[in-house]
């Protein structure tokens, strides 16, 4: 114990150690404007979850084979900010089908960045564990003229296709890039050749930015997303998705100044409409058929200045958003009348915060990072028979609620020569969500309870102390390179929030367990910690060869010392990298040890380890001006059956899958 408390407070250290900041911990690169740091070996062609998938802080709740859940240092949406281009944006599914970041195309976004624990960016609210900001990609000023893309891909497990088109047109004046992309797969199999009903699904994207120069120093940016994603399976769940479809727009003016101190002021506007419609007609034996819709609006803004000169990097931020999400269930008992439930009882938020970020330079190898949030938040219960239904359980309740949440963090780095060291610490606060305070009855499939809300719930806080140690030698033994680092963090929560047995309720949902309501507990903790290193050979002519490993642990414990649910075992990623000239190719082992520590009074149950081994290659060449990207590979090469620690009800992943893609720049 005494180790894991030392161990716990170390400090994670900045991804990029070329950057004096800590404002962005890690980047997933999509697009082929931006060089380095980690990028997909499919390209823009991978999903989303697979970019995501990249980060190393970064794990995934699956429940089908699209739109799988981020979890960030071991914890899940409710304690993570998701933003894309810095907008609000929030699921409108009760059973989170439809996490912010599925919503968006690979061939609309430049990268990924995460912010770990309470280092948040400006724009994120409620983030203990992390935030997920999706850069999209525009084309900007004075860049090509004119330029097409088009892709395409197939891999053979579940027949999933993949196209993509986009053009961009750019002047010193005016830019605009604009595209859609449509996948389509099958039902996949897992490693036994079994196939894995009700795991298809269908989608298109369709997006337009657009940059307009007033003058040298004024700016005019607007964005628009269509995403439609139809027939989806959710094989770990017992309903699928008829419809979830997203409309995002925004407009954004930005000021550059000349000046010695004020360095930009960019101010957007935003709105978002989601709606997602859960399907169960096309399942057997279905005992009682649901209709089970949701809505989730939300508009907003922001404003942010940033102040640069010798010594300080910084930033303030104010923004202001409003959201709205009501969701109902109709249940169709065989003869028997309909009955009708609403689950989301047409809830307001109003939330409104200044942040403040400065990094200082205190020499030329010590930088001290500040950053702080707060925000006044009121909720609103605006559908009458949702808060009579509520009312039942909880007599003192009232319609408008009101929190101050807020967040306060600050690391110091020390960069001497080849080494990165760094230390900090961090307090935030959240308000209970939207499900966490006013859920009616929702079924949990995980661990088959129904939950209720709980709208006299008190905010939960955590203090996250965190520390890094890197080497990355500039010169190494005769042409020999390499780097290795270890970094953890870990959070102490007071009043966390999950749900508690509650025996005297019945059941709603036919096969239901019980009933959970949610309710603070005293105390939790969340340690994680990984160890990294990488060698690169000697350069011999034009081959390149690399390996790099990450080894990493966690361990999340409640107040009565039982472990917490979807905590990572061990887990082990390895991978030896080789490029010559335009070739590259890369062999892949990545495994979890057997999970001892699951939480069996949270509903999980044994995960027994596994270890899988990937390969890929990929060409990039040049005919007649234009450019040509060939990627092929293997995911699962030896055909194994297992499941991950964060595979929702132990769903099996995909078996052997051999994918090929192309990429077609004009």
């Amino acid at each position: 114990m005494l180790a894991t408390l030392l161990l716990s407070t170390l400090l994670s250290v900045s991804a990029d150690t070329t950057d004096h900041s800590r404002q962005i911990d890690e980047v997933v690169v999509v697009s082929s404007r931006t060089e380095g740091r980690k990028r997909s070996v499919k390209g823009a062609l991978a999903s989303i979850e697979e970019h995501l998938a990249q980060l190393s802080k970064v794990h995934l709740v699956r429940r089908g084979s699209y739109a799988s859940e981020a979890i960030v240092n071991n914890m899940s949406t409710e304690r993570l900010s998701t933003t894309i281009d810095g907008m609000k944006i929030f699921y409108a599914c009760t059973d989170k089908m439809d996490p912010v970041t599925s919503y968006v195309e690979s061939g609309n976004l430049q990268s990924i960045s995460l912010n770990s624990g309470l280092d948040g960016n400006p724009q994120s609210t409620g983030n203990i564990g992390g935030s997920i900001d999706l850069k999209l990609r525009k084309v900007g000023f004075n860049n090509k003229p004119f330029a097409v893309n088009f892709s395409s891909g197939i891999e053979s497990n579940g027949l999933l296709q993949v196209y993509g088109a986009d053009a961009s047109l750019s002047t010193h004046r005016f830019y605009t890039n604009f595209g859609t992309f449509f996948r389509k797969a099958g039902c996949y199999r897992a490693g036994d050749n079994q196939e894995i009903p009700f795991s298809q699904f269908q989608k298109v994207n369709g997006f337009a930015n657009l940059g307009y120069r007033l003058s040298e120093r004024n700016i005019l940016e607007s964005t628009l997303i269509y995403d439609l994603a139809t027939h989806v399976g959710y094989p770990a769940l017992t309903m699928d998705v008829a419809k979830a479809e997203g409309f995002i727009s925004s407009i954004s003016y930005r000021h550059e100044f000349d000046h010695t101190l004020l360095s930009s002021i960019e101010t957007k506007l935003y709105y978002n409409h989601i709606i997602h419609e859960m399907d169960d007609t096309h399942r057997p034996n279905v005992q009682i058929h649901m209709d089970m819709p949701g809505r989730s609006t939300t508009a907003g803004l922001y404003s942010i200045v940033y102040l640069r000169n010798a010594r300080h990097d910084a930033s303030f931020n104010y923004d202001l958003f409003f959201n709205r999400r009501f969701a109902d269930m109709t249940m169709y008992p065989g003869e028997a009348k309909p009955m009708y439930m609403v689950t989301w009882p047409d809830v307001h938020t109003w939330n409104t915060g200044i942040a403040f970020r400065d990094v200082v330079s205190l020499s030329s190898t010590q930088y001290l990072n500040i950053s702080t949030k707060w925000a006044y938040q009121a909720q609103r219960i605006n559908n009458q028979e949702g808060f009579d239904a509520l009312q039942v359980f909880f007599p003192a309740m009232k319609k408008l609620n009101t929190q101050i949440v807020g967040r306060i963090a600050a690391s110091y780095a020390w960069r001497p020569d080849s080494w990165n060291l760094s230390i900090g610490a961090g307090w935030g606060s959240r308000a209970p969500t939207v499900t966490e305070a006013y859920g009616y009855y929702l079924n949990n499939t995980f661990d088959k309870y129904d939950y209720i809300g709980n709208p006299l719930l008190k905010n939960e806080s955590a203090i996250e102390l965190n520390a890094a140690v890197n080497f990355v030698p500039k010169k190494f033994y005769r042409g020999w390179g390499g780097s290795i680092g270890l970094e953890a963090n870990s959070f102490f929560f007071r009043n966390y929030i999950v749900g508690q047995f509650e025996r005297r309720l019945s059941v709603m949902t036919v096969g239901a367990e019980g009933v959970k309501v949610y309710a603070n507990i005293h105390d939790a903790r969340i340690v994680n910690a990984s160890l990294h290193a990488s060698v690169a050979l000697p350069k011999l002519g034009e081959t390149l060869v690399r390996w790099n490993g990450q080894l990493s642990y966690a361990l999340g414990t409640d107040n009565k010392g039982d472990y917490l649910p979807f905590i990572a075992p061990w887990g082990v990623t390895t991978a030896v990298d080789v490029s010559i000239k335009n070739f590259s190719a890369q062999l892949q082992f990545k495994g979890d040890s057997r999970q001892k520590h699951y939480a069996t009074k949270y509903g999980e149950t044994l995960t027994q380890g596994y270890g899988i081994v990937n390969l890929n290659a990929q060409y990039h060449f040049v005919l007649r001006k234009v450019a040509f990207t060939l990627r092929a590979g293997v995911e699962n090469l030896l055909d194994k059956y297992y499941s991950t620690y964060s595979d929702w009800n132990k769903l099996p992943q995909k078996g052997r899958n051999i994918y090929v893609n192309l990429s077609v720049g004009l």
